[in-house]
């Protein structure tokens, strides 16, 4: 995230001024230390659309070689405008700006397709390769991901320590971290080392480092230097892999197999080496950190709500009976689903959709230049008061009695980009929660602030503290005293 100062600075969308001296930069780092913090009372002061910074010329994710500026829009009206229209609106690799250095040097090759996939292709391309790799994600296929998902929980599950406080988050995020390794790419990662989810993961966190902007040079002990070494190690790893499936012959039951055979119906041929390396890693990006964050957060709303907690489970005991769920048993669990989606509607773990203007377009009343960065505030639209009345209350029995457009409520995105593994993320949410609630009773300890943290997902800055206890229905303990900005987006007991 930087101010981009060099970028023609010509549309005229508002936005809050620069300061003397310091100018843009200062509102970027306001921007990075807290999204939603600074973007709030931008939309209260100046409506749907918004500039991080008055004319202009900041970049935070566009992979362009010209970003004019970045601004933020929300609303359905809005959110259907830039999420319709793929011939406008393009999105750019995972790996954001550092994409730009691909042909830099023979050490940046690998960056042509690491964290690029689905992500860097757009209109026609992006249509013929969501095609080929939507089978992988139809409903019957996800029958073939249900036993990993409930093996590695319940194994997970078994290691929790009963009477001693874990950070929850920890352990969602290594509990989807498993299934994402487990169904995508065949291998269990389980309690070893390195691995292909960890090596995407560690890339994700050093694209945000303050060395990878101040100190890009490919020197030892230097951000950039380590991350081209992991894009190097993700090549060498998953070329090693693909080789060894196709030794096996390739019908394994795992993502990464079933793309390596998929064929376009009319040319024949299926997706290349390179192709392959670029969608699964973007898929696991997109999924893992997604799921993990709506289960810590839904685990967390779940423990300050006792009476919402205790009907969840009469509904998981009456129909599972202690048993993990099958396919069939998780559509008999219309609470559980209206939990899942009012967490993800009032703690969206996706705050943000972002997306770069193609060609010079109209949005709202305003003038976008080609290459301009657009922002849409999935938070900010799910807790607009008109469409969701009392929008920072966590109230799961709002769901039986609206149904909203996918304008309205998108957690997973909306239009021809809505999230080709929504599916299959939902089923391992439920999974994992259906599970875990049926055996433990996990009271929330207050021993740090809950505060949010995070661009593209939102995260508990300083983890999740949480008590585990064998599964009592003591709902009430650990309610309250909750402290930290997550107050800002939902209501709390005292």
């Amino acid at each position: 995230m930087t101010a981009n100062p060099t970028s023609p600075l010509n549309y005229d969308v508002p936005g809050p001024r620069t300061m003397p001296l310091v100018g843009r930069t200062l509102n970027v780092i306001q921007f990075a230390k807290d999204p939603i913090a600074y973007t709030r009372p931008l939309f209260a002061e100046y409506g749907n659309l918004v500039s991080l910074v008055e004319g202009g010329g900041t970049r935070l994710y566009s992979s362009r070689p010209t970003c004019p500026g970045t601004v933020f829009a929300c609303g359905p009206e809005l959110t259907r405008q830039v999420t319709t229209q793929q011939d406008v609106y393009h999105k750019s690799p995972l790996s954001g700006p550092l994409y730009r250095f691909r042909n830099e040097s023979e050490r940046t090759k690998p960056l042509k397709h690491f964290l690029v996939g689905l992500f860097g292709d757009n209109e026609d391309r992006h249509l013929q390769q969501r095609k080929l790799m939507m089978p992988a994600f139809h409903r019957q296929r996800l029958q073939t991901y249900i036993q990993d998902m409930v093996s590695i929980t319940e194994d997970e599950l078994n290691q929790l320590p009963v009477g001693q406080v874990q950070d929850i988050s920890a352990t969602t995020r290594l509990v989807t971290l498993r299934i994402a390794t487990r169904s995508l790419f065949g291998e269990d990662i389980g309690t070893k080392g390195s691995s292909t989810g960890e090596i995407i993961q560690e890339a994700i966190r050093l694209q945000v480092s303050l060395s990878m902007k101040l100190l890009r040079f490919d020197l030892p002990g230097l951000a950039w230097h380590r991350y081209l070494n992991l894009a190097a190690q993700y090549e060498q790893g998953m070329r090693a892999l693909i080789a060894a499936k196709k030794q096996r012959g390739g019908d394994e039951p795992d993502v990464l197999s079933m793309l390596m055979q998929v064929q376009d119906e009319e040319t024949q041929t299926g997706l290349s080496e390179d192709e392959l390396l670029g969608h699964v890693g973007v898929i696991f990006v997109a999924g893992h950190e997604t799921s993990a964050n709506a289960l810590t957060w839904t685990l967390f709303l779940l423990s300050q709500h006792p009476q919402i907690a205790a009907d969840v489970l009469d509904e998981l005991e009456a129909v599972l009976q202690g048993e993990a769920p099958t396919l069939e048993k998780l559509q008999q669990l219309p609470l559980l689903e209206r939990v899942i989606k009012e967490s993800m509607r009032v703690l969206s773990p996706v705050p943000w959709n972002g997306r770069v203007t193609a060609k010079p377009t109209e949005l709202g009343d305003y003038h976008l230049p080609e290459g301009t960065e657009v922002f849409v505030g999935i938070t900010q639209t799910h807790h607009m008061s008109e469409l969701y009345p009392d929008p920072e209350s966590f109230d799961p029995s709002r769901w039986e009695t609206i149904s909203p457009t996918a304008y309205e409520y998108n957690p997973f995105s909306a239009g021809p980009r809505i999230c080709i593994g929504a599916g299959f993320a939902m089923m391992e949410i439920k999974i994992v929660l259906a599970m875990l609630l049926q055996r433990y009773r996990l009271e929330f300890v207050p021993e740090t602030p809950i505060d949010r943290a995070g661009f593209f997902v939102m995260r508990p800055k300083h983890g999740m503290a949480m008590k585990v206890h064998q599964q009592d229905r003591k709902f009430q303990a650990g309610v309250g005293s909750v402290q930290g900005n997550i107050r800002e987006l939902v209501h709390l007991p005292a």
